[in-house]
This record gives structure tokens, sequence and C-alpha cells, in this order.
């Protein structure tokens, strides 16, 4: 399912909004900065994974890296608007690009946009996500929604009380957003074991040097018991990060 414009929704969505223009500067440059991974939705399927170019604030444009002679470059102008999607520090970021224009010069090739009159930043402060420490070797065991014999073993990057994202690896089938998890066993450290269902939400490309994609996971009726597991988990969690970041 594409994605539909952030600005065409209705209600629910205040809290995450970010209309500052300062704010927004200051949100684009840190994609810019670390040359960050941001995907380009356009309204005819049309997804491109690419970077953050410039950023021209007096002229309210903006560019992206492009290959003037990929096929998807030439679709995903042609719907003159898109959305693009972001992760900074495991916060998803998500607006609306209008004004698509592929610019071709001698350095290279960018599509020009406006820059967004607002974004939004998706973290509910009671769903604080927490990276699990590398040496408890999170994992998740599921069976790949779409192959129902292929038992997996995906690496849990990171989770809250809302959901969790996995590590998919590039040899494994892709998997599609909309698609249900069941029974999904999470070991995230010793002590820690929760059973839930997981509904994928989102699927981002990582660097290529990853050779991986990133699932955001929603939990579904994860239940109280659960709840209180993962609070748990994740409080102790922060706990040990800050101990570490003592020593």
């Amino acid at each position: 399912m594409p994605l539909e414009s952030l600005s065409a929704q209705h209600g629910g969505l205040d809290e995450f909004r970010i209309s500052a223009p300062r704010e927004i500067l200051a949100m684009l440059k840190q994609f810019q900065d670390g040359n960050v991974l941001l995907n380009l939705n356009g309204s005819n399927g049309a997804m491109l994974s690419t970077t953050l170019w410039s950023l021209d604030p007096t002229r309210g444009q903006l560019s992206f890296s492009a290959d003037a002679h990929a096929p998807v470059t030439q679709q995903l102008v042609e719907c003159d608007e898109a959305v693009a999607v972001g992760y900074l520090d495991s916060i998803k970021v998500q607006f609306d690009v209008q004004g698509l224009v592929l610019v071709r010069g001698v350095g290279g090739s960018a599509i020009s946009a406006r820059l967004p009159r607002e974004l939004f930043r998706f973290q509910r402060r009671n769903s604080f996500r927490v990276r699990p420490l590398l040496r408890s070797s999170p994992v998740a065991r599921v069976r790949h929604p779409a192959i129902a014999e292929m038992q997996l073993a995906l690496r849990v990057i990171d989770v809250s009380i809302g959901g969790c994202a996995l590590f998919l690896p590039d040899d494994v089938p892709a998997m599609q957003p909309g698609m249900v998890m069941n029974q999904v066993q999470l070991d995230l450290d010793a002590d820690t074991r929760v059973m839930a269902n997981l509904r994928l939400q989102h699927v981002s490309v990582l660097n290529p040097e990853a050779r991986g994609a990133r699932l955001g996971c929603e939990f579904v009726q994860l239940g109280a018991e659960g709840e209180r597991t993962l609070q748990r988990f994740i409080d102790q969690t922060q706990k040990r990060r800050r101990l570490m970041s003592l020593d």
C-alpha cells in the first residue's frame, strides 16, 4: 500500500508535527550531514532510496541524489510529489515532498523539490525505544509470513512497548508491509522472552554495507503481561546503558 500524504490525513498527528522553519531545517540538516538514507515514495508506487544532497533555505529548495538514467527516477518525477521517510536514531521522520524536478548538471543529477512546510517525528513519549545490548544477542524467532516452512531468527534492532524493529538480511525473501507474523518469540536477553504477533508496518533500506533492511513492526494484542515484561526490559536496558556511559 503506497504511503498517503500526511497533510491529507485527519486527526491525531498534532503531537508529532514540526512546523517551525528552524526546527525543520535542523532535522533535515541531520539527514544531510549524516548521509542518512531516505525513501521517496511516489503515488504511482515508485520508490527511490536516496540521500539529501543540498538544502537552500533562501530559495526554499532542497535536492536529493538521483541517477538521471534510472527508470525509477523518471517515474518518481512524473508524480510531481512524494512522501519521504527516514530514520534518525530509531525515530521515524516523514514529510511530503512537492514540485519534483530532475536537474542535470556537470557534477551529476539530482531531484529538486520545495522545502517542506512541516514534517512529522514519530516517537511517543510512552513508547520510548531502546536498542538491546548486543552482548545479549537479541533475536526474534519467526516464520516467514509468505513462506510458512521458512523459520528465521532475526536480530532485534530496537524495541518499545508499541513495537520493534528487526533486521532482515538481503539473502532472505522480502516481506511486504501489512503482513502479520504470528507467534513470534522475542528472546531479548537471558531473562526476557516475550511471545507476540507482529504486523509489518514499513520496510526501510539500510546503508549498502548493512546488507539488509529494517522491518518496522507493531505489536498486535500484546497483553498486559507482555507489556509489563517489555517495560521492565526497557527500564533495565536504559539503566545499564547509563552505567556503561559512566565507566
